[in-house]
């Protein structure tokens, strides 16, 4: 209670009274006048009176004293025992607060954040995030409950934004092991089929059994190794890249019995696969005016070696001119189709025929180096339809479509067949999607018999004009046309001659993304992007398995045609298997290192430094015998900081919030009037006498 004062005059005006009333008692005292005394005291209630003295009594509310309760919910927590212990001691501690008015909690869950490419622990940013809108002083205390694994520790507890006691709950046992295992040394970019060389490491954390590792290391899902490491030291293993484009190696270390869990007994790396430049033969029967499309579109590309030869003179040409005379050089046959035909990703025969350049045994060459896993190209002329048509030596066992001998002059547009429209080849290319298409026509085409493979594309009356096909492990492809120049000169507008030929070339020379039957994924941030080329039917829905061990079935949505793709939102970050039919791929979320795996072990030391600081309390939840105990909750008033041993200590706050003020004049009504008439009738009736 206070006292306040609203003066009915001036403050000035006061003052100069008081004066005056402080010389008039000097005089009267002065003078020894009878009744001074009593005069003062009239004078000093009238200038009490003149002040308005009143007195202020505030209504307070005392206000609640805030606890918050962090819960560890990242993926560290995440295995069923932890995720028991976890409810129960959660289930606890708001009983044991809810006895006590004056507490109020604030949980608060805090897990991995989803955006986050390497997920981690962040107890005290979530901490810190709840009770933002608090007053340091009406924080009594925080209470974690974690495993201990914490990523966003302060450096000092004066970090922490308030002075209470930190106490902290561990989950887990104080016997627990685990193993697991994490890349050290790896090259991200490898060239295809050259030897790399990584290095790892298994890791025993905890008590765990000092025995031999078996490792199991697989190469896009597909086993390539098994070997034995040492915990903790490092294991050099070699292997090569094989294929372009994005390759995941994943070692798998075997599980130990009774280790806290499996998940982090994986390492994934990823590696870029870059391919050395890709030696291309091309072989120009004749010169024409198509020969130059083909030369000038692979040598613009940076990735191809191209080894071009063009046959100028045929062994039948004789018109008596000699040798010495002629500025050509003999066609290598020997070296380019025996010695060194393995050193070529694609052989290209761009209107060639058999004129006794290569010896008829070469053809059978040919053939069994695409047996083999090589490529060929037939850009095929009026020669194709002719006696001395390539199709008409061995090499017809790997061709997948025999001339009828007819040639077609008629002009025609060329168009996407139904499977063209769905195949990455054809798919998709600029001017497809009009009819006619938006790209100018062609004059000639090869007639064949029904073809085996994929007929991409048509010419005239729907004869094969493109056709695809794989053979044994090797691909071949036939244009059944020579007209392909009159879209790079322009002609009616051209065509997409550039991105038709650079497509053929690739998917012959195994270009993963021009795969027609394929299954990819990949992540961004935390979502996961699943991609299905088929040129079948719907191929159905995939299914996806998570780190944890779950699986889901993805509905596939088509986005064009041959081109379904789903897309899945995780909060789950390592290692996913998507299938769907016979085909599996593999894709990570988040960064391969995050510090969330990187150790799984329930310990009590990252958070003892800040709970001491704070005169906290740390304590396991799980009991020797399986049960979950929580200690008491112990209040206390006042500024004394003690800890201890056996209950969580809160500090109760002082803070109230005002509510209202109640005022009381000490002049105001009949009381004040009685003090002013009783001092000046007792001056006058002193007057009197």
């Amino acid at each position: 209670m206070t006292v306040a004062f609203s003066p009915f005059l001036p403050w000035p005006v006061i003052a100069v009274l008081a004066f005056a009333a402080a010389v008039l008692l000097a005089l009267g005292i002065w003078r020894s006048v009878r009744g001074t005394w009593l005069r003062a005291g009239a004078l000093l209630l009238l200038l009490a009176a003149l002040t308005n003295p009143e007195l202020l009594q505030e209504d307070r509310e005392q206000l609640s004293t805030i606890v918050p309760v962090v819960v560890d919910r990242s993926q560290s927590q995440m295995t069923p025992e932890r995720i028991k212990a976890t409810d129960e001691a959660l289930a606890q501690v708001e009983q044991r607060l809810s006895r006590f008015p004056r507490l109020e909690p604030r949980i608060v869950e805090a897990r991995d954040d989803a955006d986050a490419e390497a997920p981690a622990t962040r107890l005290f940013s979530a901490l810190q995030a709840a009770v933002a809108d608090v007053p340091p002083s009406r924080i009594g205390a925080a209470i974690f409950i974690t495993d201990g694994q914490i990523h966003d520790l302060p450096k000092s507890a004066d970090q922490i934004g308030f002075n209470a006691p930190v106490h902290g709950l561990i989950t887990g046992r104080a016997d627990e092991f685990d193993r697991r295992i994490e890349i050290v040394k790896a090259p991200r970019f490898g060239l295809v089929n050259k030897e790399q060389e990584l290095t790892f490491r298994v890791i025993d954390d905890g008590k765990a059994p000092s025995s031999a590792a078996d490792v199991t290391v697989r190469m896009n899902g597909e086993e390539i190794a098994t070997l034995s490491a040492r915990p903790g030291q490092d294991t050099p293993f070699s292997f090569k890249v094989p294929r372009g484009g994005n390759n995941i190696l994943e070692f798998d270390v075997g599980a130990l019995a009774g280790e806290v869990t499996t998940a982090n007994n994986k390492a994934i790396h990823e590696i870029e696969g870059i391919r050395e430049n890709l030696r291309v033969l091309l072989v120009s029967g004749e010169p024409h005016a198509g020969e130059r499309a083909w030369r000038n579109l692979l040598k613009s590309d940076a990735s191809v070696d191209l080894v071009h030869f063009t046959i100028l003179r045929p062994p039948e040409k004789q018109d008596g001119t000699p040798i010495n005379q002629l500025s050509l050089i003999a066609f290598p046959t020997r070296e380019l189709f025996v010695e060194k035909i393995e050193d070529f990703d694609l052989i290209i025969f761009d209107r060639y025929q058999h004129r006794g350049v290569l010896p008829i045994l070469y053809y059978d060459y040919i053939a069994q180096y695409v047996q083999n896993g090589g490529a060929l190209l037939i850009a095929a002329g009026p020669e194709h339809a002719g006696d001395n048509s390539i199709a008409l030596t061995p090499l017809e066992t790997v061709l997948p479509a025999e001339p009828t001998g007819r040639i077609d002059e008629k002009a025609f547009y060329p168009r996407l067949s139904d499977e063209g429209k769905k195949h990455p080849v054809t798919r998709g290319l600029e001017g497809s999607d009009q009819e006619p298409p938006h790209w100018g026509r062609w004059f000639r085409s090869v007639d064949v018999e029904r073809p085996k493979g994929e007929t991409v594309m048509v010419g005239d009356d729907n004869h094969p004009l493109l056709v695809l096909n794989r053979v044994g492990e090797g691909r071949v492809a036939m244009l059944l046309s020579d007209q392909g120049w009159l879209w790079a000169r322009g002609f009616e507008g051209g065509g997409p001659h550039v991105a038709l030929y650079r497509r053929i070339a690739h998917w012959l020379m195994k270009e993963p993304a021009l795969e027609e039957e394929a299954l990819t994924a990949k992540s961004s941030g935390r979502t996961l992007e699943i991609t299905r080329q088929t040129i079948g039917d719907d191929p159905g829905p995939a299914t996806v398995r998570f780190p944890s061990g779950k699986s889901e079935s993805v509905t596939l949505t088509q986005s064009k045609p041959g081109l379904y793709a789903a897309e899945v939102k995780t909060d789950e970050t390592g290692l996913f298997q998507i299938t769907n039919g016979d085909l599996s791929t593999l894709a990570h979320v988040g960064a391969p290192d995050a510090p969330e795996f990187k150790a799984m072990v329930s310990t009590e030391q990252v958070l003892a430094p800040v709970v001491e600081a704070s005169k906290g309390l740390m304590t396991r939840v799980e009991k020797a015998d399986g049960n979950v105990d929580v200690p008491a909750v112990l209040p206390l008033s006042g500024t004394i900081r003690t800890a201890d041993s056996q209950r969580m200590v809160v500090h109760l706050t002082d803070e109230s919030v005002l509510k209202g003020i109640n005022t009381y004049p000490l002049f105001a009504g009949f009381a004040g009037l009685g003090a002013l008439l009783l001092a000046f009738s007792a001056m006058w009736w002193r007057e009197g006498r």
